[in-house]
Parts: C-alpha cells; structure tokens; sequence
C-alpha cells in the first residue's frame, strides 16, 4: 500500500478542560463588585457580603484536575490511531505472557539441574540470536513488508510458547530442548521488534511520537512486574505448563492487532533512484556513523547500562548489605522496574519537550547519581527508593531516544536502527552484569556499586563533550 494511506491523522490535540463554576476563563476567583451608589444600609451589605466571600474563596478545582491530567500519562495515540491502540494492547498482552514464561523456564531449568550455572546459560542463549538476528531483522524490515515480518516473528513466538507447553506436559526432561527453544525465541523477537517500532512512526504524528513511546515503556514495563507475578502465581498453584499455555493463548492479541493492521512497505528514499532497497546490515552501519545525534542516542545508553547496571550485585548486596534473604533480592529486582512503571505512568510532560538531546543527557546522569547513592545506602528503603528513581530516570532516557531515533532516520533505514537499538538494549544490560560482577569479585560489591554510578556519570559527560550538537538537538527540526 502506498504510503500515503497509511499518513497518520492530525493531532487534535488535548480538549480544553472548562473552568469551574465561579470562575474566571483562568481559573481564577472572581473579586467581589463594590457599587458606587446606594444607601449606607446597601453598602454595609455589600461589604458584609464581600468579608464572607473573601473568607470562603472558591477552590480552583478545575486547575487541580488539569494539574493531574497533565501529568499522567498522554493517551492521545490510543484515542487518535485504532491500529496504534491495538498494537499497544496486543503487546501488553503478550509481553505479561513472555514475562511469565521466561520465569517458568528458569523455574523449570534449575528443577531439573539444580544448578544456577545452568539456569544463567538460558540469559546466554537468548542474548547471541539477539544480538546477530537483531541486526539482520532490522535490516529485512527496511526492504519487505513490516506488517508481513511482524506477523511471522508473533506466530514463531506463539508456536515457540506451545512447543513450551506441550513438552512440559508430556514431561520431557531434557534441558537442551529449553536451550534450544530460547534460542528460537531469541530469534522471532530480533525479526518481531523492529519490524513492529519502525511502523510507530507511521501510524501516529511526529508531535505525538514521545507520548506513544512513553506508552509503549509502559506496556514493556506492565510486563516485567506483572507477569513474573502471575508467573509465580500459576507455577505455584499449577505448574510452569500452565504458564506456558497462558503464553500461547496471549499471542493470539499480538496476532490479531499485526493481522488488522495494512500493508506497510518501507518508503523509498528518494536519492535511491528507485533501486530497490537492499538487505545490508553494514549500510545501516554507515549511515550511522555519519550521524552523530543518532549514535550519540546509543552510546548514551551503553554508558548508563556497560557502567551503572548493579543488577549482577543485588544477591550479594542484600545478604552483606542490607542483612537480608531471597525476599530481599526480590525487592531490590522489582524496584527499578516499578520506578520505570510510575515514571511512564506519569510522562504527561514528555510532549511539551522539544530539546530531546538536554532530557537524554539529564536521565542519564539522574541514573548515574542513583547508581552511586544505592551503592552507599545503608538502609534498605533508601535503597529501593534509589533504585526506583534509577528506574524512572532510565524511562525519560528510553522515550526521548526512541523518539529522536524515530523522528530523526528516514522511514527506510528505521527497521535497521531499531535493530541496533534492540541489539544495544538487549546487550548493554548484559555486559553490565559481566563488568558490575567482575569489579565486585576484584574489590567489593559496594565499591562496584558506587564506582559503576561515577563511571556512568564520567562517561555520559565524555559523551557530550565528543557530541555536542546532541545538547542542541529540538525535535521541532529533527537532525539525524
């Protein structure tokens, strides 16, 4: 279909919220009206009558519930786009279910092994499909139908989960088959995910690209707290079979949403003189290297991620530190991600900023900060506390780069960014374990804690000092 069926529809912007009753046009008190004539008798009414008003004044109720509106979370795109809407929900959906099940297959690798090493090496198998298909997805979404990719990816996922399920049922104790079945899952997400976040742009308007992406960080979010819950819940009550089984039925949203949607073929540069576009993984690379705003987005996060992820250190920190069990380790897990969760519930402000650049830096050096902190609290509510404003400062880092990467690459090269973003967002976490539980083993865990915030923090500043015109980036003109 061509392109300009798919043209997202005008912002209709934010409807006006009336002032209350007793009010001005904004929201202030009326002052009470003195006549200029009359008797004494009328006047001293009047005056009684203006004491009373100004001892009582009306409370401007309508600028509260504007205050809290415009703080919650934008949900113009899901009112404004009906394919946006399904998608968001369709991965909601699927993302509780994936969360469920990557719990029951490490629940299920150590009931048959007994052993952590074991367990760790199902992290392992993801992340190589990952990282090689992440970049090799993106780059076939940039030259095929997304619409068509997206739905092979969900149905690979989908068939994946039941394959989980019917083993798990049969009873086959065989650890290699979860190894290789995580590695398939690996790939379907590395083909799924940029062909789904390069259409974004597509179905919503630019204006409305940071509210859409804080949704999407809302959805990812609502998945890694809500579905390791009901994960726990129905392995406890059931078995990790019924886990798998609710992960197969909660496809069936993510496939309906991409089935709905139209064809969406990747529009051609215009300097290609109608070459058809090629399945290049390095062009994606080098047109990269020559823009330095867009690199500048991944390093950003690379830097919070390679030197301030303490992720590795919360088993240790919870027993040395905070003189604390299992239940410890759970809470200081949870807390970035319910910090993430709240700072994308209420990222109503994130589409009134246009220096996107500014807002990436200032996260990323919150995060930092945070980091630092955590490794020096001795208490344990200072610590989530930390650990939860981590969380939230990592939101506004993840919608204004995907915003800036959205808005700034050309509709062709999209599908292969989001490959490298997949590829940086899956893979920085995971060096951030290595680098964070190699310093711990040579020092100790609060010196890696704290050293990994400074690092964070001399990094990013590094970073702007390389780039500057990153600090300079407005999304109301948008430079790669």
């Amino acid at each position: 279909m061509p392109s300009d069926q798919l043209s997202p529809p005008p912002s209709p912007g934010r409807p006006p919220i009336p002032p209350s009753a007793g009010q001005g046009s904004q929201g202030e008190v009326p002052l009470p009206t003195v006549p200029r004539q009359g008797s004494a008798e009328q006047a001293g009414h009047e005056s009684t009558d203006s004491l009373q008003s100004s001892e009582s004044p009306v409370v401007p109720v309508g600028g509260l519930r504007k205050l809290v509106g415009t703080a919650l979370a934008d949900v113009t795109p899901l009112r404004t786009s009906t394919h946006f809407r399904r998608i968001w929900f369709g991965q909601s959906i699927s993302s509780i279910g994936q969360q469920m099940t990557a719990l029951a297959i490490s629940v299920q690798v150590y009931a048959l092994t007994g052993s952590t090493f074991a367990t760790g090496l199902v992290g392992l198998c993801s992340l190589v499909p990952l990282v090689i298909f992440g970049l090799y997805g993106g780059a076939i979404a940039d030259t095929m139908d997304r619409r068509r990719l997206g739905l092979f990816g969900a149905t690979g996922l989908a068939i994946l989960s039941t394959a989980l399920a019917v083993q798990a049922f049969l009873g086959v104790r065989q650890v290699a088959v979860l190894y290789a079945v995580v590695a398939l899952q690996g790939v379907c997400f590395a083909l799924n995910a940029p062909a789904r976040a390069s259409m974004v742009p597509r179905l919503v308007p630019a204006d409305q690209l940071p509210a859409a992406n804080a949704l999407s960080t809302i959805s990812m979010n609502l998945g890694l707290t809500v579905g390791p819950m009901l994960g726990g819940l129905l392995i406890g009550v059931w078995s990790y079979q019924a886990a798998y089984l609710v992960d197969a039925l909660a496809f069936g949203a993510s496939l309906y949403a991409m089935w709905r949607l139209p064809s969406m073929l990747p529009e051609t540069d215009p300097s290609a003189s109608g070459r058809k576009p090629r399945t290049s993984v390095l062009d994606g690379l080098r047109f990269l290297r020559g823009r330095p705003n867009l690199r500048m987005s991944f390093l950003a996060d690379l830097a919070a991620m390679v030197f301030g992820m303490p992720r590795a250190l919360f088993p240790a920190l919870a027993a040395v530190l905070y003189h604390g069990n299992a239940g410890t380790v759970g809470l200081l897990a949870a807390a970035p991600a319910v910090g993430a969760l709240l700072g994308a519930l209420f990222s109503g402000w994130v589409s009134r900023v246009h220096k996107h650049g500014v807002a990436v830096i200032l996260a990323v050096l919150v995060w930092g900060l945070s980091i630092a902190g955590f490794g020096l609290s001795r208490h344990l509510w200072l610590g989530l506390l930390l650990l939860a404003l981590a969380g939230a400062a990592d939101t506004v880092s993840s919608i204004f780069r995907n915003t800036i990467m959205q808005a700034a690459a050309p509709d062709d090269m999209r599908g292969r960014l989001q490959g490298v973003f997949t590829v940086v967002v899956a893979g920085g976490p995971r060096l951030g374990d290595f680098e964070s539980g190699s310093v711990a083993q040579l020092t100790t865990p609060t010196f890696s804690a704290v050293s990994g915030g400074i690092a964070c923090l001399a990094a990013m500043l590094v970073l702007v000092l390389r780039y500057p015109s990153f600090a300079r980036y407005d999304s109301r003109s948008p430079t790669p």
